[in-house]
C-alpha cells in the first residue's frame, strides 16, 4: 500500500499533553486472535510496529505482533500458522527490509491493507564509525551471517523508530492508512495519530534538552542501530560490529575503538537487551571501559528498562547521560 506522508503537525506538540501508555495488551503473544474478530485486525511484525499499532488503534484494533516478546526480530522465521493468519487479517503492518520472511509472507498474502513503514519516511544508510574515518570499513561487517542484516535494500538503516521525529513520520502515515482501510473509526484514529505525534515531538525535545552540556559526541555501541538518533542530536556513533549485532569485530577494529574512547572520553560500551553482551564485555575489558544497556527497542521483555516505548527512550536518555557527562 502507497500511503502518502504528511509532515509533523505544527501544533501537535502543544495541542496534546497526554497519552495513555501501557504495555500493548492486545499484542497477546498467542497470535491466534490476530484476525477474525469484531474489531479492526492488524497484524504487526515487530515491537515498534505493534506499539504504533495499538497507539494509533485504541479500542478499535486487534493487534497481533509476529514477533514475540524476547525473540530477536532478524532471526524470525514465519511459521506456517502465521502465514495462514495473514489471510484473515484486516491489514499488515511492517518495515520492508529488516525481516525478509515477514516481507515476503505479506507480499504474498491476500490482506487486503498492507502498509510497509519503511515508504512512510526517508531513509539514509548509516554504518560503523559514521564520522571517524575507518582503516578499512569492511572489518565491521566481517562474520555477517547470511540472512541477517539490519539493512534495508540499497543498504539503508532501517532504525527509523529510534529518532522519535520520524517515529512521529511514521506513525502520520499509519494513521492515514486507518483511517482509509476502516473509515468507520477514522475520527479516532486521526485524534490518536495528533495525540502520538504529539507525545514524541515532546519527548524529541526532552531529548534535545537532557543530553546538552555534555563532556562529549562519542557513545560506543554493540551494532550500528542508532544512526538516527546520533544525528538528531549530534552524536558520534561507533560501533563495535556495524549493521549486524552478531558478527565479531576484527583485532583492528577493537584497537581502534580503544583509541577512539581515548581520544574521545569514552566510558562505556553499549549493548542491547535481545542479543548477547559478550562481545561488549569483552570490548570493554580491553579497553578499561564499563558496560551499560542502550536499548534499540526491538522488542520489550521482562529485563527491559521500561514498558514501553516512552519509557524505555527515557532510560535510554538516563543512559547516555551518565555515559556522554551531561548527567
Amino acid at each position: 500500500m502507497n500511503v502518502r506522508r504528511r509532515l509533523i503537525p505544527a501544533a501537535a506538540a502543544t495541542a496534546v499533553t497526554a497519552l495513555a501508555l501501557g504495555t500493548l495488551s492486545a499484542c497477546s503473544s498467542d497470535s491466534a486472535a490476530a484476525g477474525n474478530t469484531d474489531k479492526f485486525d492488524v497484524v504487526a511484525s515487530f515491537y515498534p510496529m505493534a506499539f504504533l499499532a495499538e497507539q494509533i488503534g485504541g479500542d478499535h484494533v486487534n493487534v497481533t505482533s509476529l514477533t514475540q516478546p524476547g525473540q530477536e526480530p532478524h532471526d524470525l522465521e514465519i511459521s506456517a500458522k502465521q502465514t495462514a493468519q495473514l489471510e484473515e487479517t484486516d491489514a499488515a503492518l511492517h518495515l520492508k527490509g529488516l525481516q525478509p520472511n515477514i516481507d515476503e509472507a505479506i507480499g504474498q498474502s491476500g490482506v487486503r491493507t498492507k502498509i510497509d513503514a519503511a515508504t512512510l519516511t526517508t531513509l539514509e544508510a548509516h554504518g560503523a564509525g559514521d564520522g571517524h574515518g575507518h582503516e578499512d570499513e569492511d572489518h565491521a561487517h566481517e562474520g555477517e551471517h547470511e540472512g541477517h542484516s539490519h539493512e534495508t535494500e540499497g543498504g539503508k538503516d532501517p532504525h527509523v523508530w529510534l529518532d522519535p521525529v520520524k517515529y512521529a513520520e511514521v506513525a502520520e502515515g499509519v494513521g492515514e492508512a486507518f483511517e482509509k482501510a476502516d473509515p468507520d473509526h477514522a475520527a479516532d484514529y486521526r485524534k490518536n495519530t495528533e495525540t502520538l505525534v504529539g507525545k514524541l515531538n515532546e519527548l524529541d525535545t526532552t531529548l534535545e534538552a537532557g543530553l546538552e552540556d555534555r563532556k562529549t559526541d562519542v557513545f560506543i555501541t554493540t551494532h550500528a542501530s542508532f544512526g538516527y538518533f546520533a544525528e538528531r542530536y549530534g552524536l558520534t556513533e561507533e560501533a563495535i560490529n556495524g549493521l549486524d549485532p552478531e558478527s565479531e569485530p576484527s583485532a583492528a577494529r577493537v584497537k581502534e575503538l580503544a583509541r577512539t574512547a581515548k581520544a574521545d572520553g569514552v566510558t562505556t560500551i553499549f549493548y542491547e537487551t535481545l542479543v548477547s553482551d559478550d562481545t561488549a564485555k569483552t570490548v570493554a575489558k580491553d579497553a578499561g571501559l564499563k558496560t551499560d544497556v542502550l536499548d534499540p527497542l526491538e522488542g520489550i521483555t521482562d529485563s527491559s528498562r521500561g514498558d514501553d516505548y516512552f519509557e524505555v527512550m527515557e532510560s535510554n536518555l538516563k543512559a547516555l547521560q551518565t555515559a556522554l557527562g551531561s548527567a
